[in-house]
């Protein structure tokens, strides 16, 4: 049927990888990528020093995320000035009031550059959990660099041990998982 001699094989291989090379290589990368992310997956942790947040709180103490280990923490990137923020704000109050007693705390990150706009949001949010700011150029700060936030509110799910378990979950899959990490 065919006539394809061998020895032709290799040659007629090169020949078709040069011509749809363009083709090939981003399909190579995405395989190989996922091949060592597979084998190298690692779990975030907030005892990493990459993922270090030590920031001012409203009073001016310093205080790092890596100080809340042992209880369950919702990581949570915001901004005054974000709308969808704020509108999460008032469900996260609910929720808040509802766990923390149990050993749940939310972790509130604020990228607002300025401290008056950031203080008076907490207090028309009716805010009561842990609050730090980063006011070191917004979606360009260290933090959203070092946790990767590209679209604000971000947040992360950390169990007891320090290890990030969820992202962006919200509504009753959010309060599900709670429940299920504090009963860990």
């Amino acid at each position: 049927m065919f006539n394809i001699q061998y020895s032709n094989l290799v040659p007629m291989a090169i020949k078709y990888l040069i011509m749809n090379f363009k083709k090939i290589i981003p399909v190579l990368a995405l395989l190989s990528f996922a091949i060592y992310s597979n084998a190298q997956q690692e779990v975030a942790n907030i005892t990493d020093p990459r993922l270090q947040v030590k920031l001012p709180t409203v009073s001016g103490d310093s205080i790092t995320l890596a100080s809340q280990k042992g209880k369950v923490i919702l990581l949570d990137f915001w901004a005054s000035w974000c709308m969808p923020c704020r509108a999460a704000n008032k469900k996260l109050v609910k929720l808040y009031e509802k766990y923390q007693p149990q050993g749940f705390e939310i972790f509130g990150v604020s990228l607002d550059e300025e401290k008056n706009d950031w203080e008076k949001a907490i207090k028309k949010d009716k805010i009561t959990w842990l609050q730090v700011n980063d006011p070191r150029g917004g979606l360009n700060a260290k933090t959203v660099v070092d946790w990767n936030i590209s679209v604000l509110p971000t947040s992360f799910l950390i169990n007891k041990k320090g290890d990030v378990v969820a992202i962006d979950l919200q509504g009753r899959e959010l309060e599900k998982v709670i429940r299920d990490l504090l009963q860990e």
